[in-house]
């Protein structure tokens, strides 16, 4: 099965759609790319124009839903390397993620939070999926979101 077979598959499983167009917040593009080496700038829980999960994670907001975030968030990322590069089969490797989390005060399942990311990115990438990453507690993200991911990807020749 393909990995543009399993993002489908990802898509349907968490029940949205990631086709059209995804919304930037501000005066950037959401991916550079450099030669082979992907830049995906960070990306929301965000489908359409609604930012799905809101709130700082351990007060309003449990770790299953900043869980479910940080899935939506890594779908975001894989829909923009798929269309640069015409299929998620030329991801050559994901490089590096850094996921960010709205954090209450005494919250600290920062690592639990990335786990969903970084679980669903295997899970359609295969070995091409697992990375390096870092997950920080943050007071604050754009618009009130309980989860940013940003990722680094390198492309196949």
């Amino acid at each position: 099965m393909s990995a543009d077979t399993r993002f489908q598959e990802a898509a349907t499983a968490l029940g949205y759609s990631f086709e059209g167009e995804l919304k930037v917040g501000g005066n950037y593009v959401p991916l550079v790319r450099d030669g082979t080496t992907l830049y995906i700038s960070g990306q929301v829980p965000r489908v359409g124009s609604t930012v799905l999960v809101t709130g700082r994670v351990g007060e309003e907001v449990s770790l299953a839903q900043a869980q479910l975030a940080a899935k939506v968030c890594a779908m975001r990322a894989l829909a923009l390397l798929q269309r640069e590069l015409g299929s998620l089969e030329n991801v050559r490797q994901v490089l590096r993620v850094t996921v960010f989390t709205q954090s209450a005060a005494a919250f600290t399942q920062q690592s639990e939070v990335a786990d969903a990311a970084s679980e669903l990115l295997h899970t359609v990438l295969g070995e091409p999926g697992k990375h390096t990453r870092t997950s920080v507690g943050v007071y604050q993200l754009p618009k009130n979101a309980s989860v940013e991911l940003d990722l680094i990807a390198s492309a196949r020749l």
